[in-house]
């Protein structure tokens, strides 16, 4: 099994949100890189969709709308096959790119080797307004 570092960065380098995926094979695309990080994702988020906030104190209708904590509606799960979609169709039409150890990948066919010290890198791309 080898465990990948994927990492979201801004353009200038910061880095904003990093996780780690493990995979059983040597090589993989871009495309089922893509698919395995928003995977995760989905099930991560699914996953606290699924939990309930439990309190000694029940907070009042106001703070339930204000702080988001309505338990009486059921929170949306995300369907992970749409979202795979919609993240390599942003991809295709430069959205996102991705450097696999300082490598852009720039097709959704392109292999990566992995390895443990492999850091995969997803920079998002902001479309400039009138320009």
């Amino acid at each position: 099994m080898t465990t990948v570092t994927i990492q979201d960065q801004t353009l200038h380098g910061n880095i904003v949100h990093e996780l780690f995926l493990k995979f059983s094979t040597q090589r993989i695309s871009a495309a089922d890189l893509i698919a395995a990080r928003v995977r995760e994702e989905v099930a991560q988020y699914n996953q606290r969709a699924n939990d309930h906030l439990h309190f000694l104190v029940q907070p009042d209708e106001r703070e339930t709308v204000l702080n988001g904590y309505d338990q009486s509606k059921p929170k949306k799960i995300i369907d992970p096959d749409k979202q795979i979609a919609i993240a390599l169709q942003a991809f295709e039409q430069n959205g996102f790119f991705i450097l696999a150890d300082n490598r852009q990948l720039e097709t959704l066919d392109e292999t990566v080797y992995l390895h443990d010290k492999l850091i995969v890198n997803f920079i998002k791309l902001t479309p400039l307004v009138g320009g």
